[in-house]
């Protein structure tokens, strides 16, 4: 009785689980990001380089990422 009931538990669970995987697959495709999106991931990226390249951690870090994304956001526009 028991392996009985924990069969059955078990393959409730795959089925739910296989089920919400596919729900997961069945939702809207992803959209391709904005320009504006993509112009951030690159300040983003080439600032993360740069604090990487400095060894920054911390607030230092913080600091410089707030300084570096303003700096490239004002000298973009």
């Amino acid at each position: 009785m028991k392996k009985s009931l924990l069969t059955l538990c078990a393959a409730l669970s795959l089925a739910f689980s296989t089920g919400l995987a596919q729900a997961a697959d069945n939702a809207a495709p992803k959209k391709e990001p904005t320009p504006a999106q993509k112009a951030q991931r690159e300040k983003m990226k080439t600032c993360n380089q740069e604090a990487k390249a400095q060894s920054l951690k911390g607030d230092a870090r913080k600091t410089f990422m707030k300084q570096c994304l303003s700096t490239n956001a004002q000298t973009k526009e």
